[in-house]
């Protein structure tokens, strides 16, 4: 037994938690991280990183690595059944949105290992096999029983699960639904049928199927609804090949084989005093989309600096009110959208089964020649891929018409995001201004060229957060109030 302090404690090394530690980590935050599972996750329903997500990876100087060892998805292929509608070129609909213009297949338990050892080259280890069995607010933050220690922190964050011990030892409601049916989930090896290099997505009339492409010749990753057809009382294997044939779809063996169910589900608040919820304890929803596990990491990022400035004494406290009032929003309508779509695909009513062997046959053939030609292709593609997402930079702030710049994730100009990896605040201009412009704030000033085909302004000096969201614009004459009001509120 021995009792521990530290900044923050980090309950649960999923993605989420080990994203978190390693930021803290390089914030000069101390740090424990501890989990109940014996190890890293060795298999894992979470597959997809989107192009945000890689972003973050790179300001962590990870983001080569990341690709090295995913499997890249250029396309969506829609079709119906055993029809297949051609291919919609991701790299056409993200192309001068962000460097990483796909969707990468990285299996959870990879995006795990490769977090948990930069953690480990940083110099901090998991405490495995440590569940925390209670926590309490104390006059100095948190104290938690972890395993046969005691922790004593100035913050908790609930990386834990949907089923997290700490957002139910502050007896947070987690508000939603639990779809009726049961999904299977199978590592399928020699698989035929298949759009290759793309996700393919097949509704049917009673049913759907998701693919999603691996490492490894003919090895996919495939979703879809399993009932007992042969009425032994279980799910297996035998259960889904029948179904698979429905959409023209074999395969040989299987690596992995699991069924679960869908849930849809947010905390009623995503901070609690000194307690924060990230990640699966803060939100659930189906895998449509692939955002589950990159929505945790965009938690993580977003909490990290935050607590890095109150923790540092840059910030005060009422800071971290900053995190549920940007990312719960952003959850809230993840689960929501989510929910209506899954429900349209899954739905066994007459008229959602007839809905679906109607439009889809229409609308899939025709998507895949106009997206690519249309803003509409490039705005989808944002959405999905989560570098669209945009916060309220002001308390209170969210009506109104949304600036293109301020609030959201700093346009890509081509070469301006390798400034991002020092993960500190800083100052940016694009064209017509020189350094000497800009105010001293004790943060550096970067100087790039005109940026025409973003929405980034000559003339304007730009505040850009460690999460690389902006918070501000400024002409030259007006950024040291403004920028440094913002810094040191």
């Amino acid at each position: 037994m021995a009792d521990l302090t530290c900044d923050v404690l980090v309950a649960g090394a999923g993605p989420t938690g080990l994203m978190l530690a390693n930021w803290l980590v390089k914030l000069g935050v101390d740090v424990i991280v501890v989990d109940s599972k014996d190890g890293p996750t060795r298999e894992s329903r979470a597959l997809v990183v989107q192009a945000r997500s890689l972003e973050i990876y790179d300001q962590l100087g990870l983001g080569d690595l990341v690709l090295s060892a995913a499997q890249r998805a250029d396309a969506v292929a829609p079709g119906f059944l055993d029809r297949v509608y051609g291919r919609v070129p991701l790299g056409r609909l993200g192309e001068g949105v962000t460097p990483y213009p796909y969707i990468q297949i990285l299996e959870q338990s990879r995006n795990e290992e490769i977090l948990y050892e930069n953690l480990q080259k940083l110099g901090v280890d998991v405490r495995w096999e440590t569940p925390i069995t209670a926590v309490v607010q104390t006059d100095y933050g948190v104290e938690a029983k972890a395993g046969n220690d005691t922790v004593r922190a100035r913050f908790c964050v609930g990386c834990d699960g949907s089923n997290s011990p700490v957002r139910r030892a502050r007896r947070i409601d987690f508000e939603g639904i639990t779809n009726p049916h049961r999904f299977y989930v199978i590592d399928a090896l020699a698989t035929a049928g298949m759009v290759e290099g793309a996700i393919n997505v097949r509704p049917g009339t009673d049913d759907f199927l998701l693919g999603f492409p691996m490492r490894g010749r003919g090895t996919w990753r495939l979703i879809g609804l399993v009932r007992d057809s042969d009425g032994d009382g279980t799910l297996t294997e035998d259960d889904v090949r029948p179904r698979l044939r429905r959409f023209a779809v074999t395969y040989d063996k299987s690596r992995w084989f699991a069924t679960y169910r869908v849930h849809h589900r947010i905390a009623a608040q995503f901070r609690d005093g000194p307690f924060f919820l990230a990640g699966d304890a803060a939100h659930v929803h189906s895998p449509v989309g692939g955002q589950g596990m990159n929505t945790g990491l965009q938690d993580a990022h977003n909490l990290a600096f935050k607590l890095a400035d109150v923790v540092h004494g840059r910030r005060r406290d009422g800071w971290l009110d900053r995190y549920e009032a940007e990312r719960r929003p952003v959850a809230k309508r993840l689960v929501g959208t989510t929910d209506r779509i899954f429900g349209a695909i899954t739905s066994q009513s007459p008229v959602s089964r007839a809905l679906r062997r109607a439009v889809v046959p229409l609308a899939a053939p025709l998507g895949v020649r106009v997206l690519p030609l249309t803003r509409g292709g490039s705005r989808l593609f944002q959405y999905v891929s989560q570098t669209r997402i945009h916060y309220g930079m002001t308390p209170g702030a969210g009506g109104g018409r949304r600036d293109a710049v301020v609030g959201r994730r700093l346009p890509w100009a081509g070469d301006n995001f390798a400034a991002l990896r020092s993960l500190q605040w800083q100052i940016h201009a694009y064209g017509g201004v020189a350094a000497t412009d800009a105010p001293d704030l004790g943060v550096s000033v970067h100087i790039f060229p005109a940026a025409p085909q973003t929405p980034l302004r000559p003339g304007n000096l730009y505040l850009v957060r460690p999460d690389g969201f902006v918070a501000a614009q400024a002409l030259p004459a007006d950024a040291a109030q403004e920028f440094g009001h913002l810094m040191h509120a």
